[in-house]
């Protein structure tokens, strides 16, 4: 099964935060696809630890190459369709990003984030739980 994953539920397993597990028995034997500007939300998320001193700069750098080692398949965004998702629903264009690809090729989507919960049902998309 193909399922689109945000990077809220990546950092989760990056991070070792509680729902780990329970992600990565949702994700076996899952292709997991995301747009292709995860790897940099992912590189913000771990720099906002390091600001926060949260993570040390080698922490960062481990976690982003286990990162690298999950198998996604990284997809193009119809950057116009994810703007007038954006502005629906008063998101940025990165989080619309997510919902665009879930919506155009009606791929469940599995996040952490209550928001984007929420207007994927608003979109009538299925949310991996």
């Amino acid at each position: 099964m193909n399922v689109l994953i945000d990077a809220s539920a990546l950092m989760a397993v990056l991070i070792n935060e509680p729902e780990k597990s329970h992600i990565i028995n949702l994700t076996k034997n899952c292709n997991l696809l995301a747009p292709s500007i995860l790897p940099y939300e992912i590189g913000n998320a771990l720099t906002r630890l390091k600001k926060s001193r949260v993570l040390s700069d080698q922490e960062i750098i481990m976690a982003y190459n286990e990162f690298k080692k999950i198998p996604l398949r990284l997809l193009n965004v119809d950057v116009e369709s994810a703007l007038i998702i954006a502005c629906k629903y008063l998101i940025y264009a990165y989080d619309a990003s997510y919902l665009e690809i879930a919506n155009r090729l009606n791929l469940p989507i599995l996040t952490l984030d209550g928001l984007m919960k929420k207007i994927a049902l608003d979109l009538k998309l299925k949310i991996l739980e």
